[in-house]
Order: C-alpha cells, then sequence, then structure tokens
C-alpha cells in the first residue's frame, strides 16, 4: 500500500482545481491528503474549502507588497536573498528588460514569497501543488522547497498544450489562434514561465460550434481528472525526471529534463 503524502496547495481564486483534489483525497484516488491551503489574495474565494475540510489557511497579500516595492525602488529584498544568483537562474524575464525593472520585480516577488514560505513553515509537505495559483515563481522560492534540482516537487496544471501558449490565459490564446485542439497541461516547475519538465497532458477537438467558454469548460474537466492523476503518481513515487539529450542537426545537440512514468 502506497504512503499517504502531505500535499500543500496554492491558490488564487475559485479554487475548481483545490476541490478536485480534495475530493481524490477523500475519495482514495490520491494518496494523500492536503496540509494547508494558501494564497496571494486574501480574498480568493477558494479559501472557503479550508472552512469546509477544517484545512489551515494562509495567505500573503503579494498585491501590497508589490505596491510597497514600487513607491521603494531601493527596497532590499529578504536577508537571504541574492540578487545575483536569482538573476542568473531566472529566465521569467529576457535580457532586453530593463535592469531597474527587473530588480523590481526579482525584489518584490522574493518579498513576497519568503513570507510565504514563513507562512508555510508549520506544515511539513511532501509536495506542493499550483491549483490555480496566478504568479509566477522566482529560483528564490523554488530552491527552498525543492529537496534538490533532480526531485522537484512543485506541480502546476496548466490550461494549454505546453511549450504553446503559456502565461495567464491559455484557454483565450489557445482559441483565439484558431486551434483545432485545445487542452491541458501538468508539469513540474522551474525557473521559467510554464517550461518545466511535462508530466501529462490531455486534448480536445476544438469544433466549429465552440464558443472560449465552451472551450474553457471542456478544459476544465479535463484539468479536473489530470491534475488528481498526477499527483497519485507522484505518491505512487512514479515519477522520475531525466536529462536527455537530442541531436537537432548539423552536429549540434540539446538537453532536455523530461519526466519518466515508472511503471508499477
Amino acid at each position: 500500500m502506497a504512503a499517504s503524502i502531505r500535499i500543500g496547495a496554492l491558490i488564487s481564486g475559485t479554487g475548481s482545481n483545490l476541490r478536485a483534489i480534495l475530493d481524490a483525497c477523500r475519495a482514495g484516488r490520491i494518496d494523500g491528503r492536503v496540509v494547508f491551503i494558501g494564497s496571494d489574495n486574501p480574498e480568493a474565494p477558494g479559501l472557503r474549502y479550508g472552512r469546509q475540510y477544517d484545512i489551515p489557511v494562509l495567505t500573503v497579500d503579494y498585491r501590497e507588497i508589490i505596491s510597497r516595492v514600487r513607491r521603494d525602488p531601493d527596497a532590499a529584498g529578504p536577508p537571504d536573498f541574492d540578487l545575483d544568483d536569482v538573476q542568473a537562474k531566472q529566465s521569467l524575464l529576457g535580457g532586453d528588460t530593463p535592469a531597474d525593472r527587473r530588480r523590481a520585480f526579482l525584489v518584490s516577488r522574493a518579498l513576497a514569497e519568503a513570507e510565504l514560505l514563513a507562512a508555510m513553515k508549520p506544515y511539513s509537505f511532501d509536495l506542493l501543488v499550483l491549483a490555480g495559483f496566478m504568479r509566477t515563481l522566482t529560483p528564490y522560492f523554488i530552491d527552498r522547497v525543492n529537496a534538490s534540482p533532480t526531485e522537484p516537487r512543485i506541480m502546476n496544471i496548466h490550461p494549454a498544450l505546453l511549450p504553446a501558449f503559456p502565461g495567464v490565459d491559455g484557454y483565450g490564446d489557445t482559441y483565439r489562434y484558431g486551434c483545432k485542439v485545445a487542452g491541458c497541461t501538468v508539469h513540474f516547475v522551474d525557473y521559467g514561465e510554464d517550461s518545466g519538465p511535462i508530466i501529462a497532458q490531455r486534448c480536445f477537438p476544438i469544433s466549429e460550434n465552440d464558443s472560449l467558454e465552451s472551450v474553457r469548460k471542456k478544459g476544465l474537466k479535463l484539468e479536473w481528472a489530470l491534475f488528481p492523476e498526477c499527483i497519485q503518481l507522484f505518491a505512487r513515487g512514479r515519477l522520475k525526471t531525466v536529462v536527455r539529450r537530442f541531436e537537432t542537426g548539423n552536429g549540434k545537440t540539446t538537453h532536455r529534463t523530461v519526466v519518466r512514468i515508472i511503471s508499477e
């Protein structure tokens, strides 16, 4: 019998994926339990599941922290924050981003993340799931959650078939581009935006009669099934990241970290 894992969950809004995870835990489809629910938005409707399921809730008001840093461009990051290290690792902002804007972004996020990490500290967890958490995570946070670079334990669900359409509006971008297929992706989080190793994907056709709203509804149903399945794979120790080497032509090679699903 698989050991029960402890799951931390971060949300920003209604928490529909969180609800799917909670239901799967209660039904035994996930060998685990949610030990806390956190949010960057103190008014997130999904926080009600904490009261409903008697799960600790924690919040950090990202908007207030970001606003404070905008008012004080010289604001310092947390005491253990190394700006040079985080800038070297991150790929959220390109090299053409002005230095002052890049610094403000990384400092404000690190300050918020430090508060989030402090709030999470009392709750031991094996896996952190981003169940509609609408904030990108910096290397400052990721390095303090992952046990090691080869053992990622932050899992995200994205409303598009990555690597296409990263960002906040995956279904909208898919629909407006005129794609004939839409879907969702569960992946581990790395230092980029929706660029981490893919665990699993599900897709569905877009018909001429579909609207953006119907595409979103279809996608959400897939998300509610796929996310718990991937968490259960993690719980059973069936996910392993490996670095693969690929020939790209002209004698060049590239490397990519991918996820292998191990057979039981």
